[in-house]
């Protein structure tokens, strides 16, 4: 090897251990750099000069031109970053539900410094005192005060968690928003690592920790897949569908329910649409939903995974009440908590109120059977099994109006209709709750105390005509509230009196947040493993590097050391032997 080109052996020393010494400098600086990856050095030879092709040596004689800086690669592992992500996203899943159960205990448990069981309890112990002296005024007040009471704060505690649906709402829309967001800065990454890399010398490290601190981020809220390329382009799938691809971000979009003003978010691309007279788009989300609700949740299907979808399952799709506890229809919302909460509530609500009115009618003298009535058009018609009472302005246990003595009334349409019957006798007849129409029904969004009564609570009477104590009619309604015959709802085998309905109801609330919250505490765990391992891979030890620091100093002050060597023997040469 001449001199000279031992001087280039020299400098490639000086540049690959120059490079070296940035590189480590570069990852002691950026030790506490939130998801910076540890970068490292790859060296490679410089080609080798033939100086002889001899067939009887064992190999050719040849001479190197020193060492290369091939790249400075980042230290990861795809694997752990896989399972990072996935775990991340189940680990939020299960927060989200935590705290939405907490939140659910909150408006269950204390309303203004009151809990609802107390207003329970206020009601059985008016009821109780109206058993004992049904003719007085006094309890009849009373009894009419906390059936007031009853409705107001159970009132409350739904609209508490009808607005806690709209604040989980108001969360989905920004959840979407910044996973749209994260998708176009996926794709402005990728535009700008795939320029700085494609001229194959420099790798853009700092782009690419940046990418990976997103799909972290993206992973907490969703599900989510991801590959690279070959052109170094990362692509994302969200539950299965491309959200990153190429040159496009599949952004998704989010449909509004017009009633209740819910967004449920979709795939636009998936969906069909019209156009209307004003050329907007009409879209029908029908099969692209983002998030497929009907498979069972659960870890071994891995449907348990991102925040988004627990707020979406907590939310539910619609303020839900005691119809959505029937057959065919519980199965809808049990997977809801809120929507699983408000039907059990309004259903105890229901319960109460239909049960005491139910006792008051049957006082009045209603009956049920067939009646049959001169129809709208002047013809017969016959109802058949029908709740009935003959008219009677002024009679026992009856309104102003002749009908039934109601305690709680629809605020919206009529409790009782009033009908003529073939035999000449005008009647009043219950009009029968229909879920279809929600005017119909004794839910917490219809019903209310009756005025007339929280005005002259002395109407309730129950003294017969004959001047007795109505003590059946006050009996029945001490009963009501100790037979056990009510389920929380059609999953549930125990029945219930109304007494004991709402601790039941609090107590299954408590032991679902605490599976949520030993779940999410043992997913904390497993993340947090997972993150140590991660973090041996890609974070920055300051002994090592440091130790890189003085191994890459003595290797530059080596190459410094051998070009003055050559630049003296060169020297020597030229100014000596030279003349």
């Amino acid at each position: 090897m001449s001199l000279m080109s031992g001087l280039y052996v020299g400098k490639s020393g000086l540049q690959t251990s120059q490079n070296a010494l940035n590189t480590t400098a570069h990852n002691l600086s950026n030790i506490d750099t939130t998801g910076y990856t540890r970068q490292q050095v790859q060296q490679s030879d410089r080609r080798y000069v033939t100086l002889s092709k001899t067939a009887s040596a064992v190999s050719y004689q040849q001479t190197g031109l020193g060492v290369e800086f091939s790249r400075v690669k980042q230290v990861r592992d795809y694997f752990l970053d896989k399972t990072y992500r996935k775990e991340s996203g189940r680990s939020m899943f299960y927060e989200v539900s935590s705290d939405v159960m907490e939140e659910v205990e909150t408006q269950l448990g204390e309303m203004n410094g009151e809990a609802f069981q107390g207003t329970i309890a206020d009601l059985w112990t008016a009821i109780q005192e109206l058993a004992k002296d049904p003719s007085s005024s006094v309890t009849q007040g009373l009894l009419v005060q906390r059936a007031s009471e009853f409705i107001e704060r159970g009132t409350a505690v739904y609209d508490g968690l009808a607005s806690y649906q709209d604040n989980l709402n108001l969360q989905v829309k920004q959840q979407v928003e910044k996973i749209n967001d994260y998708g176009e800065k996926l794709l402005d990454l990728n535009n700008r690592v795939r320029a700085i890399e494609s001229g194959g010398v420099e790798q853009a490290n700092d782009l690419r920790d940046a990418r990976n601190q997103i799909l972290d981020e993206l992973a907490e809220l969703t599900n989510i897949t991801f590959d690279e390329d070959a052109w170094g382009n990362v692509t994302v799938q969200i539950e299965g569908v491309d959200f990153v691809k190429g040159s496009t971000c599949y952004e998704i979009g989010m449909d509004v329910d017009a009633t209740t003003g819910f967004y449920t978010p979709y795939w636009p691309q998936n969906a069909s649409y019209i156009l209307n007279e004003k050329g907007q788009k009409i879209y029908n989300i029908d099969g692209a939903e983002v998030f497929n609700f009907n498979i069972e949740i659960s870890t071994d299907y891995g449907t348990d995974v991102g925040g988004l979808k627990a707020m979406l399952l907590a939310r539910g799709d619609h303020r839900a009440d005691y119809t959505d506890a029937a057959e065919g229809k519980y199965e809808k919302v049990s997977q809801s908590v809120l929507m699983n909460i408000q039907t059990e509530f309004d259903q105890l609500i229901h319960n109460v109120v239909t049960r005491v009115n139910d006792i008051l009618a049957d006082a009045a003298g209603q009956q049920q059977g067939d009646l049959e009535i001169i129809g709208d058009d002047g013809t017969p018609q016959l109802l058949e099994g029908v709740r009935y009472a003959e008219d009677n302005v002024g009679g026992y246990m009856r309104a102003e109006d002749g009908s039934p003595l109601q305690m709680f009334d629809k605020m919206t349409g009529d409790s009782y209709t009033k009908v003529t019957g073939t035999d000449g006798k005008t009647y009043w007849v219950y009009r029968e709750e229909n879920p279809e129409a929600a005017e119909t029904l004794y839910s917490l969004k219809n019903v209310q105390i009756n005025q007339s009564l929280m005005q002259k609570p002395s109407s309730l009477g129950l003294r017969l005509p004959d001047g007795s104590e109505d003590l059946a009619t006050a009996g029945a309604l001490k009963a009501a509230f100790t037979e056990e015959i009510y389920t929380l709802n059609p999953n549930v085998q125990k029945k219930v009196s109304f007494n004991d309905y709402y601790s039941d109801m609090v107590s299954q609330v408590a032991n679902s947040g605490y599976v949520f919250r030993s779940i999410h505490e043992s997913q904390e765990n497993t993340v947090e493993s997972i993150e140590s391992a991660r973090a041996q891979v890609v974070g920055v030890s300051s002994d090592e590097e440091l130790s890189n620091m003085i191994k890459f100093q003595n290797a530059f002050n080596a190459s410094s050391r051998y070009i003055n060597a050559v630049d003296e023997l060169l020297k020597h040469i030229i100014d000596t032997l030279g003349r």
